[in-house]
């Protein structure tokens, strides 16, 4: 019988969520769902010490947005909680002691003070100083003291760890899901603390006997933790358990450069590296994706192609559809560069799949937030109108504020150097007559007015651009902006003669 599917994003709640945090998320999801297996959050705060406040529920918040739902968690519960390490601090002491027990660990008892000094002299020497087999009987341990001395230390209330024993002389086969097959002599190996004496255990320990409790069949986790796969291997076949398999994904790259992306890359380069904005207790702000105006499906979509392929040319995939096409087996061993502008290159693709009426609702929230003074009020239906004349240059939803401004404040000012071309001293005359055609008009649709406006051009013989440029800079105050008929269309019969007519006085008075 196969074993059910069970994987865990395992955070510490030590500060806003990494974008490398979210692809490891999103990775075991998509495992998980296309496996018809759970996907469970546990919180590894055992180290309280750099526990930051409001980072566990950023975490959640983070992962709901994107639409990575939890079978199991802290909130949700399910059978194997608790799904916080800290509420689960009784249960490491027994399988630390039963390390002791079976001699694969032992009880430490050397001082910060007497490893730095190791440290130093190694140091001096050009060497680096390493716990384990070649030194490990003349230090400080059980291993060199006797039982009954260390049981007197321990009752004493003398700081120790302990201490895994790893073998000696032996190469370590490991198998990777992503690397494949890998070898490691163990003794290049430290012994590794498992346990303080403070009462709780180091990530180690207890990463290993949360994952064999919680019966985790699949640890997906970032390069990072490659190095500690020998150590979690050793582990399991010292407390007689059966390991999980491993599958380490790729780093995220900078964009340019070498080295893995950091919080930096983004300062310096003007894009977020967490999913949402964090507010620092020193009140440092740093940007998110979703207060940057990204849609959840867009940094999704560009998140899943960071490392992993689908064989094909395919680019666009919506979450059900990665459910679908994910396998480790495609997934990239070396570094996946981040790319700033293909996640913009998402979200202008996300932004013009959506229904203008969806995209209008999310934009009458972004003027309700200008605070202008005097904004033009617009129904749903015309509000839907500029965003069908403005969607397709759009990436964002604040683009149709910077793009069209316009069609809510009316222009106090004209562009200098358009204004020079286009404001002539005939200007207003034809401005006037131009006034005049729009009030005749009675079907005030685009297209009618188009119709009514270039007839009388044509038939005084004029140059379209003697006409066309000065009414574009008195609507709009800049020579941009889509269609001028569709521009006067939505505007509306009163506010297009309004403008004009002050547009005309300012040519006059200039």
């Amino acid at each position: 019988m196969l074993k059910k599917v069970r994987v865990r994003f395992a955070p510490s709640p030590t500060g806003p969520l990494h974008i490398g945090g979210v692809r490891t998320a999103l990775f075991n999801y998509l495992f998980a769902k296309k496996n018809k297996g759970d996907f469970v959050l546990r919180i590894e705060d055992t180290d309280q010490t750099r526990y930051v406040e409001g980072a566990e529920a950023y975490i959640v918040d983070s992962l709901n947005w994107l639409g990575l739902s939890f079978d199991e968690s802290p909130a949700k519960g399910g059978n194997f909680g608790p799904y916080r390490q800290s509420e689960r601090k009784e249960t490491y002491k027994q399988y630390a002691d039963a390390l002791i027990e079976s001699g694969n660990a032992y009880y430490a008892f050397d001082t910060p003070d007497e490893l730095a000094a190791l440290r130093k002299e190694h140091e001096s020497q050009g060497k680096t100083f390493i716990y384990n087999w070649h030194n490990r009987e003349s230090l400080n341990n059980s291993l060199v003291i006797s039982e009954e001395e260390t049981n007197k230390k321990i009752t004493s209330g003398a700081a120790y760890t302990i201490r895994f024993k790893t073998p000696k002389d032996e190469i370590l086969l490991l198998n990777d899901l992503i690397r494949g097959e890998m070898k490691i002599d163990t003794n290049i190996l430290d012994d590794k603390v498992l346990f303080k004496s403070d009462g709780m255990p180091t990530y180690h320990l207890a990463n290993i006997v949360d994952d064999h409790l919680m019966k985790i069949s699949h640890v997906i986790r970032g390069e990072e933790w490659l190095p500690s796969l020998a150590l979690h291997v050793l582990l399991y076949r010292a407390l007689g358990w059966e390991a999980p398999q491993f599958a380490h994904l790729p780093l995220i790259m900078k964009p340019m450069g070498k080295g893995k992306l950091s919080k930096r890359d983004g300062d310096k380069m003007g894009f977020p590296v967490f999913p949402l904005e964090w507010k620092t207790p020193e009140g440092t702000v740093y940007s998110g994706y979703r207060e940057d105006g990204y849609f959840p499906e867009a940094v999704v979509n560009m998140l899943a192609l960071l490392g992993w392929n689908p064989g094909t040319e395919q680019e666009i995939f919506s979450l059900s559809q990665l459910i679908s096409a994910f396998d480790l087996e495609r997934v990239n061993k070396s570094g996946a560069r981040f790319d700033p502008e293909k996640t913009k290159w998402f979200q202008h693709y996300y932004l013009q799949q959506k229904s203008d009426e969806e995209l209008a609702e999310l934009f009458q929230k972004h003027i309700e937030e200008q605070k202008a003074t005097e904004v033009l009020s617009y129904d749903k239906a015309r509000l839907q109108k500029i965003i069908a004349l403005l969607k397709e240059r759009a990436t964002f939803v604040t683009d149709f504020w910077e793009q069209g401004d316009f069609f809510f404040i009316a222009p106090s000012s004209y562009a200098t150097k358009a204004a020079k071309k286009a404001f002539k001293d005939d200007t207003p005359e034809i401005l006037k007559h131009v006034v005049e055609l729009l009030t005749e008009v009675d079907d005030f649709s685009a297209g009618k007015i188009s119709v009514r406006i270039k007839d009388w051009i044509t038939t005084q013989e004029m140059g379209f651009g003697k006409v066309m440029m000065p009414l574009r800079l008195s609507l709009v105050g800049e020579m941009k902006g889509p269609d001028v008929f569709e521009i006067i269309s939505v505007l509306g019969k009163e506010e297009t003669v309004n403008r004009i007519e002050k547009a005309i006085d300012f040519i006059k008075n200039k």
